[in-house]
């Protein structure tokens, strides 16, 4: 069972602004939740020896009352505690780099975390051994279990590994007619959503990917000069984001211009500025 990223739909914020995310996968949640388990279950032997050591001064309805709500505590109050106090992570989440948001993106509530573990142990857990959370999450494009669906929450992956970013090449085409640009006007701002773009158009649909180049080749020849006829949008960002990337090269790797020595000021004689008085 893999555990690659999975993007599905883009989050749309209060504010009705599209966030594109990293969903977390079965894998680190499967992990996440083996984590937990061993804290609870540390925790579990602490309260049996609790109870032994409690066991003889009660009588055997407190003694299973003491066991019963230790029991729901346990269960039912470790999640929803730390996901309530913590802003959507327990330990095991924490370890794996997860958080639980709402499906707007904002931080989860009491009701949320309480809606989250009520149906993961009434629904998800008894007698099935999470396979109904299992099966909602292979069918979900979000990986949402029962308890996401109910509570309208969604869990994100907030570490991403690092990766280098490939520079961009110059299509040979453009090469000559790339380097008479004047590329002065591309701050660094452009340059960034230009190489967003290139990197992640196969991610993009085709009516997404075709506005968002047309609208960043009307940007970017807005500030030098526009195409040449016939060079598709993609070849045209690239021809400038590579050229800029070699000019800087150059200016970077270029050796410091020699200082010239200053002559020293002449030396000023008795008389130089100075008359005498009447």
């Amino acid at each position: 069972m893999t555990n690659a990223p999975r993007y599905g739909e883009p989050l749309v914020t209060g504010e009705a602004v599209a966030v594109d995310i990293r969903t977390a996968g079965i894998g680190s949640r499967a992990v996440a939740v083996v984590i937990d388990f061993a804290v609870q279950s540390g925790l579990a032997f602490v309260l049996v020896l609790l109870i032994d050591r409690l066991g003889t001064s009660m009588d055997s309805a407190g003694a299973v009352t003491f066991v019963l709500v230790s029991y729901v505590l346990l269960i039912l109050g470790y999640p929803v505690g730390f996901e309530t106090l913590w802003r959507g992570r327990t330990p095991g989440k924490a370890a794996l780099g997860l958080r639980v948001t709402r499906d707007d993106g904002g931080p989860i509530r009491f009701r949320h975390a309480f809606v989250r573990g009520l149906i993961g142990v009434v629904v998800e857990r008894p007698g099935f051994f999470f396979l109904p959370a299992l099966l909602c999450m292979l069918i979900n494009s979000r990986s949402k279990r029962l308890g996401d669906l109910a509570a309208g929450t969604i869990v994100v992956q907030e570490r991403v590994p690092a990766r280098v970013a490939t520079p961009t090449e110059m299509p040979p085409a453009l090469a000559g007619w790339a380097a008479t640009l004047d590329l002065t006007r591309i701050d660094d701002q452009l340059a960034w959503e230009v190489r967003q773009f290139l990197s992640r158009a196969g991610q993009l649909t085709p009516t997404v990917r075709d506005q968002l180049a047309h609208r960043l080749v009307a940007e970017v020849a807005g500030r030098t000069s526009p195409p040449p006829p016939g060079a598709p949008g993609w070849a045209y960002l690239s021809a400038v984001l590579a050229e800029r990337r070699r000019r800087e090269l150059e200016r970077v790797s270029a050796p410091p211009a020699p200082v010239e020595a200053t002559p020293p000021p002449p030396a000023a004689s008795p008389t130089n500025g100075f008359v005498p008085p009447a």
